[in-house]
This record gives C-alpha cells, structure tokens and sequence, in this order.
C-alpha cells in the first residue's frame, strides 16, 4: 500500500425527511444562493422542501445550470453572487449542479480569469463555503472536492479539484430519486460503478481493505442496480444505490492505490464532441480500454472476476476476459449501450478524439498515448 493522507470534512444527512435539517445547516445570519438546474426540483416537491427549510433566511436563486456545467452560464451565477453579497451557496441537483456550484464557490472570490481555475488548476486562496441536497446519485460529488466544468465555445471539458470546495454538508434523501427519468437513474448505476474500477482494476498494491470495499460497492451495484426501474419506488434500492455512489468517489477506496481514470479522461472528449452523457461514455469507453489493457490489468482483473462476479474456473487470463465480458453485458442489462455505433458519432470519432488528446499519458501506468486512445476507440465501434 502507497503512502497517503485521507481527508474528508462533508457532514452527511441521510435519510427520508433529512432536507428540513437544511435549516440547521447552514447559518441564518448569510444570504444565500440556491443553485439549480431545468426546474425539476419544483415538480418533485424538493424546491419546496428546501425553501420552507430556508423560511428564515435570505434567499436568492440561480436557475438553469446544464447537464454538462458551462463556463458560460456559471459566470452569469457568479456576477449574480458578488452583486448579492452571497456568503453561503446551497447546490440543489444532481453532479452537474454540485460541479458547477463548487466553480462559482471558488470563483466568486477569484481576481483572475475564473476559467485558469479548472484549466489550469489555479491557486484558490479561498471559497464560499457551500452545501448539498443531493436529487440524483451518480458522480459522488456530493461527498468530495472534485469537479468537471465545460468551456461552450472552447469545446473543452475540465477537471479540477481544491480541497476549499469541499460541501460542508451534503443532505441525501433517497426518496427525491423515486421521480427521475429512467436514463438518469440508469446513468447513476454506471457512473459509480466506472468510479470504483477507474481505482481499482490497475495492479495489486497489497491494499485489502481498500480492494474489499472497492468489490462490495461493485457487488452492492450489481445487486441493486437492475431493479432500479422495476421498483422505482423501493427505499432500499433507491438508499443503497445512493450511498454506494457516494462511497465510491469520496476518497477512501482510492487512498494508497494506484489509479487509472483514463476512461473518464476519453469519455470527457466523447461529451464535448458529440453530446453522449458522461456515463454512456463511460459504458462505451471501459469494456474496450480493459480489453486492451488486459495484459497490465490481468491479475486485477481476475481477482475482480472471483471477488465480484464468482467467477471461479478457468486460467487468470479467461477470468479476466470473462469479467470484462459480464461487466459490459451488466451495462447493457441496466439499459446502457456500450457501442460507439449505437450512437450518432462519427466514423472518424477515434482519430478526432486521440488528436484532442495529443499529449495525452494516461492510466495508470502512464502508458496510453494518442496511439492507444485511438485504438481503444475503434474497439468500442
């Protein structure tokens, strides 16, 4: 196991009727922002919820953050931010919204060009301090300092993280998940699940308490991922599928382990160029990268292979590739494809995308350059 330092300072609210102890959460004495984006949470009953919570304190909203948070749209938020005063920012949505929310955290108190902040990775002295109420479980955002942002008119998508943007609480309802559309439930079963293989499918680093946790978020996905649609409104699919999600990004299954995040690095490409969501990406990109890679990834892959899908007979080499086969059959069974060709893109998608990546070394290993990410991606037509 490699050296590490854990820190993760998010208070969690779980649980039916945890968005009423919003008002507890944060201090009466700040105005503040509610962040949201198309609407949904005034039809789901959460924007009610969140505002009777917020009866006592000075409220001001901002509306209309995107699937995929634009540069573009979170400046109008932070203009808005800085004219109000705002001292505390409270996210409403899914990971898009908690993404771009931490942006505006960190920009609003930013001198220069807001956008070095995910470019760049620029030095933040500081943040408003911000919290959660989660509606969707997917990307775990809830629960660390990470973060995507998207430039519209630069074409590009960026990740940053900053320990300052840490939610200082995140509030988890599994209830508001019962109203959402099949493909954002369905996104929130692969994009875990991606998560947890980017830190664990790599090579072995004696690190059993992590690999442990790391086969029981997988198995826990497994289990309850297919019945998500079938028993839309089951507490007990619904509360282990969103805390699953958070446990696979907030920290702790990647401390002193190698990681990989070379299909979240390719897949942001496929968002920017053509549209997919970030976890049909994902469902796209990983089954061919561990093809490809079986080589590098065998000995993980077949304990992978044992741990999480039973899978006991055969040589490491056939476990690994069977592994990867149930895992690409399990995106298909929860009603995610995992083609290129099942999608409008390009023919030429893998060169135009390897060519983004030009200077690309991911994995890792480091290993995957433009040369790979190209064949990687003619596996996945």
């Amino acid at each position: 196991m490699n050296n590490f330092t854990y820190y993760n300072p998010v208070k969690i609210a779980f649980g039916s009727g945890s968005i009423a102890q919003v008002a507890d959460l944060i201090p009466s004495d700040v105005a503040v922002m509610i962040l949201y984006g198309g609407g949904s949470i005034k039809k789901n009953g959460v924007y009610d919820q969140v505002v009777s919570a917020l009866k006592n304190h000075r409220c001001v909203e901002f509306s209309g953050i995107e699937a995929n948070p634009t540069y573009e749209t979170l400046m109008q938020a932070v203009e808005k931010a800085r004219a109000e005063n705002i001292g505390y920012l409270l996210a409403v949505g899914g990971g898009s919204v908690l993404d771009g929310t931490k942006f505006v955290a960190a920009a609003i108190p930013y001198k220069g060009d807001a956008w070095d902040i995910p470019m760049s990775q620029a030095k933040i002295d500081s943040a408003v301090p911000l919290g959660a109420v989660l509606t969707l479980s997917a990307t775990g955002s809830e629960m660390n300092c990470f973060s995507v942002v998207s430039h519209k008119e630069k074409k590009l998508k960026k990740g940053w993280a900053n320990e300052k943007v840490y939610p200082q609480f995140s509030v988890l309802d599994p209830k508001v998940t019962y109203s959402l559309p099949d493909r954002q439930v369905l996104n929130g079963v692969v994009d875990p699940f991606v998560h947890v293989t980017e830190q664990y499918l790599t090579y072995p680093s004696q690190a059993m308490v992590q690999d442990n946790f790391s086969e029981g978020v997988l198995r826990t996905l497994i289990h309850y991922g297919p019945r998500a649609l079938s028993e839309k409104e089951n507490y007990e699919v619904r509360s282990n599928l969103m805390w699953a999600a958070s446990n696979a990004l907030n920290g702790l299954i990647g401390s002193g382990v190698p990681q990989d995040w070379a299909t979240h690095m390719i897949g942001h490409e496929l968002t920017v160029l053509y549209g997919l969501d970030h976890a049909q990406t994902l469902a796209v990109v990983l089954p061919s990268l561990l093809r490809y890679k079986v080589d590098k990834k065998e000995e993980k892959l077949a304990q992978f292979a044992e741990a999480v899908w039973n899978i006991k007979d055969g040589s490491p080499r056939e476990k690994a590739l069977g592994a990867i086969d149930r895992t690409e059959q399990f995106f298909r069974d929860v009603g995610v494809k995992t083609k290129l060709s099942e999608y409008s893109v390009a023919q030429d998608a893998p060169q135009v995308v390897a060519s983004r990546l030009d200077s690309a070394a991911l994995g890792e290993h480091r290993d995957i350059k433009r040369d790979d990410i190209e064949a990687i991606l003619k596996m996945a037509f």
